[in-house]
């Protein structure tokens, strides 16, 4: 099995500091099913203000999560495909390990 390097965990610690909001989480699969999705639509998606849109936007892209992509007066987002598949490779290391025996208490 295979883990990350000090330096893959704290860009993997990153990503996962983003993803770790609900919304976040829902802006995530929304641009996965969609590909790529400017602010208004994904506003609409979600449901919630486009000021607070803003900000998980701003959290995800600062993580890498994201990339946009300016198109005046638009940003178009997409998943950034370096940080999806870091995040991919280590969850699949931890799949094919076994997992730790747990003590009876």
């Amino acid at each position: 099995m295979h883990l990350p390097a000090r330096a893959e965990a704290g860009r993997l610690a990153q990503i996962a500091k983003a993803l770790s909001h609900p919304a976040r989480i829902e802006i995530v699969r929304m641009l996965h099913a969609q590909q790529a999705c400017i602010g208004c639509d994904i506003v609409d998606g979600i449901g919630l203000a486009q000021s607070t849109i803003s900000e998980h936007l701003r959290i995800l892209k600062e993580a890498g999560v994201i990339v946009g992509e300016i198109d005046p007066p638009r940003v178009c987002y997409s998943l950034n495909p370096a940080a999806v598949e870091a995040l991919l490779r280590f969850l699949g290391a931890l799949k094919k390990a076994p997992l730790p025996r747990t003590r009876a208490r």
